[in-house]
Parts: C-alpha cells; sequence; structure tokens
C-alpha cells in the first residue's frame, strides 16, 4: 500500500523537475544543439551510475536503438522549438503526442479510435491551430513545427513496448548517448565555457533529466498509466510559469487561449478514459 501511494508522488516530482527545462534552455547562452549535447551527456552519466549501483543490464537491439533513436529525436527538436517559440506553445504542442498515437496505432496496427478518441483529437487541434495563430511572426511558426516533430516521435515512445525486445530503461540511455554524440560538434565549438553555463547544463542533465527519469521510472511501476498522464500534465502548465516568472517572457492571448484547449481537452480526455475503464471493469 506504501508503493501505492508513493508512485503518483514519484511521478508529481518528475514532472515538475521536467518543467524546468524550459527555462534552463532560455537561460543558457548556448547554442541549442550544444546545449541538448551537454545534458545528455551528465544525464547518460547519472543513468549509467544507476545501472551500475541497481545491477540493471544494458541491452542493445533493433527495437531498443529503434525507440533510443526517437527519444534523441524528441530531444533535439525540441530544444530547437524551445529557441525559436515561446517554452509555453513548445511544451503544450509536444504534449499532443496522444494525438499521434492513435495516429501510427490506426495506420500500422488498424485499430481504429473511439468516438472519444476522435472528439479529443477535434479539440486538441483546435487548441494547436490558437498557438499556430499567435506566433505566425518571426521564428515562432518554424519554433512550432519543431514542436509538432517531437511529439510525434514522443509518441513512438510510449508504443515501443508493442514490439518484441524493448527494453525503455536502455533505450532511455541510448538515447542520452546519441543525443551527446549528434550535438557534440556544436558542443566544442561553443566560444562561452564559463562554469555559471556548466553548472546549468549539468543540473539540466543529471536532474531535469538524469533524476526526472529514474523518478518517473520508479514512479510508473505504482501509478496507472490514466493517472499518470494526469499527474503528467503538471509539466506543460509549470513549464510557461517558471519562463514567465525568471526570463519575463510574455505569452500571447491566442497561444494562452491554445494552451488553454489544449490542457482542458487532454484533461476530460484522460478522465472520461478512466471513467469507462472503471465501468468496464
Amino acid at each position: 500500500m506504501k508503493q501505492k501511494n508513493t508512485g503518483p508522488v514519484l511521478v508529481f516530482f518528475a514532472a515538475v523537475l521536467m518543467s524546468l527545462g524550459g527555462i534552463l534552455i532560455k537561460t543558457i547562452p548556448w547554442g541549442a544543439m550544444a546545449i541538448n549535447s551537454g545534458r545528455n551527456l551528465f544525464a547518460a552519466l547519472v543513468t549509467f551510475a544507476y545501472m551500475r549501483a541497481t545491477g540493471y543490464q544494458l541491452r542493445l537491439n533493433k527495437t531498443v536503438l529503434g525507440c533510443a533513436a526517437c527519444i534523441a529525436a524528441c530531444c533535439v527538436t525540441y530544444t530547437l522549438a524551445t529557441r525559436l517559440t515561446t517554452a509555453a506553445n513548445a511544451v503544450v504542442l509536444q504534449y499532443t503526442s496522444p494525438v499521434f498515437i492513435l495516429l501510427y496505432l490506426w495506420v500500422f496496427f488498424h485499430q481504429r479510435p473511439r468516438r472519444l478518441d476522435l472528439a479529443a483529437c477535434g479539440v486538441v487541434f483546435a487548441g494547436m491551430a490558437c498557438c499556430f495563430a499567435g506566433s505566425l511572426s518571426g521564428g515562432g511558426m518554424a519554433g512550432n513545427l519543431l514542436a509538432l516533430a517531437a511529439a510525434s516521435t514522443y509518441a513512438v515512445v510510449f508504443m515501443v513496448n508493442m514490439f518484441p525486445g524493448a527494453d525503455s530503461f536502455s533505450s532511455y540511455f541510448w538515447s542520452q548517448v546519441l543525443g551527446f554524440l549528434a550535438g557534440l560538434p556544436w558542443l566544442l565549438s561553443e566560444p562561452s565555457f564559463s562554469a555559471g553555463s556548466w553548472g546549468a547544463v549539468a543540473f539540466m542533465g543529471a536532474v531535469q533529466v538524469g533524476l526526472a527519469y529514474l523518478l518517473m521510472a520508479k514512479g510508473l511501476a505504482h501509478t496507472k498509466p490514466v493517472a499518470a498522464n494526469l499527474i503528467c500534465m503538471t509539466e506543460p502548465v509549470l513549464n510557461p510559469i517558471w519562463v514567465a516568472l525568471f526570463y519575463g517572457e510574455t505569452v500571447g492571448v491566442l497561444s494562452l487561449a491554445g494552451i488553454g484547449i489544449v490542457l482542458c481537452g487532454l484533461m476530460v480526455y484522460n478522465v472520461a478514459g478512466a471513467k469507462k475503464q472503471t465501468e468496464a471493469d
């Protein structure tokens, strides 16, 4: 019972740590690829240390590498998106990944979505349209597109266990290695290697990525997926708040409306899904 009660708490703290990504990316004076490379270096060190301490056996196969590539692509596109659009738009658009999951299940596994699924997709797309309309100038549109690319790869991660040979923990470690190597040329060419920048990158990698994933992995072992999904919506809510409070970034009215529509749509969808699951049980 104690483990069952602590599971949601661990998921909540993981979401809080993840929500720090927007403000940290905004404040580190490096290019997006260099930041992503540096944070993945420290995240990989934390993950590897945990594996050694617990005796976890690292695996490597096609499924593990495929998932790792998706996670790495998600991290890169999300980091770039946060540089090119508001932190609010980036994180909320990334959380449209359930829409892509429904699409992939329909196209590749012939699992037709329910009416509730289609209704949720309609609401989420309406919110996405508001986010786009609120940032059509400058780099906003490019950032939004990259955030959607992050959502599309993030969705694949949730489906990897449908294939034989899956090991999400190993995939996460290899994704950190891939993320570090992909951005290494940009990291080495950075002109500013101040102690403050390295400290922020180290914190981001070890805590906001590495520790957050460990907490999430432990929490999910004792938390139902729907409940965990609801708790994780703490991240898109807190992410733009930290940036607004400590970085002074403002969010347009249309983008705020879009954020609200997406969050409300996803929350209602999860609550309704949980109710139907309870009735079925």
